[in-house]
């Protein structure tokens, strides 16, 4: 199976991997611009947005669905961007198919083992009772009884949908997610160093890539570079999509970006 994929734009190849709960219609605005420039591949990852529900749900077997996206679609190589989940999928696809990658670029997830963080929405999400919905208003009412965040309960709701009939379903594979959370948190150890161009952009108010971790994330990408956005949090990207968007121009440039200003 292939996963779900929107193509857009022309150059080189530009493959954009999500996060957790996330869909590469998160990207959409970035992907336009960058699709002046790029020939931009946004993917819904495994159990998420449109691609298909599978039981397995690990780096590895992620890092091939990717691969198989780009052997259809004629994809020798691409410059691989991934966010939080996506970009472990993104670090793992490097250390196993080093030759598919041009430039590598990590949002906002370093290579340790994390702690989880996501039990409170999970439990949450699996406790929507989804038969008794009347409307996305019942559903908004119920998640923010736990969870406080204004902007983490409307990005949860993208992923809830109209069943076909008058009832509502999860677009992810909320089971399986579930049941593979301990997969989906575990770190990036492999057995050998990834020695090519890497870039890790971090949230300077998040706490995913703290300075401590650095030496760690170097041992593994010995070329890495790291750039900080001092005012953002962990979705930096849609926080600061301007700085966001110019820094990847620059990365995938060589220079100060001003070949594809």
């Amino acid at each position: 199976m292939i996963l779900h994929h929107k193509i857009q734009g022309h150059g080189d190849p530009l493959v954009i991997l999500h996060g957790l709960f996330g869909t590469s219609d998160n990207w959409a605005t970035l992907a336009r611009r960058w699709a002046d420039h790029f020939t931009v591949v946004t993917v819904d990852l495994r159990n998420h947005g449109r691609s298909f529900h599978a039981d397995e749900m690990n780096y590895p077997v992620m890092v091939e669905d990717v691969v198989r996206l780009m052997e259809q679609e004629w994809i020798h190589k691409a410059h691989i961007l991934g966010h939080s989940m996506g970009g472990k999928v993104a670090m793992h696809l490097a250390h196993a198919h080093p030759d598919l990658v041009d430039q590598l670029l990590v949002a906002d997830i370093g290579t340790k083992d994390y702690p989880g963080g996501h039990e409170t929405i999970l439990d949450t999400l699996n406790a929507l009772p989804l038969d008794q919905l009347d409307s996305r208003t019942d559903a908004e009412a119920f998640l923010r009884r736990n969870i406080h965040q204004d902007s983490v309960v409307q990005f949860l709701l993208k992923n809830l949908a109209r069943d076909g009939q008058n009832g509502f379903r999860w677009k992810i594979n909320l089971p399986v997610i579930t049941a593979h959370y301990d997969q989906i948190v575990a770190g990036v150890h492999p057995g050998h160093p990834y020695d090519a161009p890497a870039t890790f952009l971090r949230g300077g108010r998040s706490d995913y890539i703290l300075d401590e971790d650095w030496p760690n994330i170097q041992e593994g990408f010995p070329q890495a570079q790291l750039i900080t956005f001092p005012d953002a949090g962990h979705w930096l990207h849609s926080e600061q999509p301007e700085d966001f968007y110019r820094a990847v121009i620059q990365v995938l440039s060589g220079s100060d970006g001003s070949r594809y200003s």
